[in-house]
């Protein structure tokens, strides 16, 4: 690969396409009562916070947006460097048009590493109501 070595750790060797995609497929529908359990605790929690004091997790709370930070820092590592590779070694056409970062042993890996980061991310959510700041449609 020249200059840019992607290097295989072992979560992208031992990693399985296939049993991924049929592990999603077998559990989709726990999708909607994760949403629904979701939704229950933002209005819920919003209702109870109303009638207690905010709670001051700042200073506890601060290794957790570096942790999800370091994860998609990692991420954005990880599949740029593969995106560079294939820029430098195939052109822009074969960047764009390509479905090899789908199947490259690093990049499927990422992309369900990071499918896989949206639900710890929901945690923000959850200090932001403890906290009783504004919580904005994003969250």
């Amino acid at each position: 690969m020249g200059v840019l070595t992607l290097q295989e750790y072992e979560f992208e060797k031992q990693f399985n396409k296939n049993e991924t995609i049929q592990w999603m497929q077998e559990n989709w529908k726990k999708s909607f009562l994760f949403s629904a359990l979701y939704a229950a605790f933002i209005f819920g929690g919003q209702h109870l916070m109303n009638k207690r004091v905010k709670f001051e997790l700042r200073k506890p709370l601060v290794l957790w947006p570096l942790g999800l930070e370091v994860l998609s820092i990692v991420g954005a590592l990880q599949t740029g460097a593969y995106i560079v590779y294939i820029l430098m070694s195939k052109g822009l056409k074969q960047s764009v048009c390509d479905e090899s970062f789908y199947n490259g042993p690093v990049s499927k890996s990422g992309a369900f590493a990071f499918v896989l980061s949206k639900a710890p991310e929901l945690g923000d959510t959850k200090s932001i109501i403890l906290q009783k700041q504004e919580l904005i449609f994003l969250h």
